[in-house]
C-alpha cells in the first residue's frame, strides 16, 4: 500500500487567484470614460535614463470623475512625462501648468465603447486560459499519482479541482460583465 495522496488545492486556489488578481489588473487599465488613476499604470517615461512607471516619477490624483492630475516632481521631466502619455495610445490630451499635468477624460462615443468592451472579453479570456492551464497541472498530478490511489479518491480530487476551476471560471466571467457593463455606461 502507498503512502496517502494530497493535492494541495490551496496552492491551485491560490494560483487560480492571481489569474483573476492579473485580470482586474488590466481591466482596470481600461479607460471607461471616468478617471481612474490606475488608467496610467501602463505608461512608461523615460527619466534618469531607464524606463520609469509615471507614478514614480509624480503623484497621480483624481481630484474629479473626469479629470486626472500629476504632480511631477521633477521640472526637467514633465515635457518627457506628457509625451509618454500622448504616445501611450491612451487618446487623452495632456494640459500642462507648470510641474502639474492635467488629464481631462473626454467621453467615449458608441464605438470606442465596443472596442473596449472587445479587449475586456480578450483580457477574460487569457485568465480563463491560465486557470484551465492551472487545472491540467492539478489533473496532471492526480494522473502521476493514480498508481496507488483509490478509483474513490481519484474521482474526488478531480472533482474537487473541476470545481475549484468552475467557482474562478465563474469569477473571471462575473468580473468581465461588470467591467463591460461599466464601459457601455453613458
Amino acid at each position: 500500500m502507498s503512502q496517502e495522496f494530497e493535492l494541495d488545492t490551496d496552492d491551485l486556489a491560490r494560483r487560480m487567484d492571481g489569474a483573476i488578481s492579473n485580470l482586474r489588473t488590466e481591466l482596470a487599465s481600461l479607460r471607461t470614460g471616468r478617471a481612474s488613476g490606475s488608467m496610467l499604470e501602463p505608461v512608461m517615461v523615460d527619466a534618469y535614463g531607464a524606463m520609469t512607471p509615471i507614478n514614480q516619477v509624480g503623484t497621480v490624483n483624481v481630484p474629479e470623475p473626469r479629470m486626472v492630475t500629476i504632480n511631477v516632481w521633477d521640472k526637467g521631466l514633465v515635457g518627457k512625462v506628457e509625451k509618454a502619455i500622448r504616445e501611450s495610445g491612451l487618446g487623452i490630451n495632456p494640459q500642462t501648468n507648470g510641474t502639474i499635468i492635467m488629464l481631462p477624460i473626454p467621453e467615449l462615443n458608441e464605438e470606442r465603447r465596443r472596442e473596449l468592451s472587445k479587449v475586456a472579453g480578450q483580457y477574460a479570456e487569457s485568465a480563463r486560459v491560465s486557470i484551465r492551464n492551472l487545472r491540467r497541472d492539478g489533473m496532471d498530478q492526480i494522473k502521476k499519482a493514480k498508481d496507488g490511489m483509490a478509483d474513490d479518491d481519484q474521482k474526488f480530487w478531480e472533482s474537487a479541482v473541476q470545481e475549484l476551476t468552475d467557482d474562478h471560471i465563474k469569477k473571471v466571467d462575473e468580473t468581465l460583465d461588470a467591467k463591460q457593463t461599466e464601459i457601455m455606461q453613458v
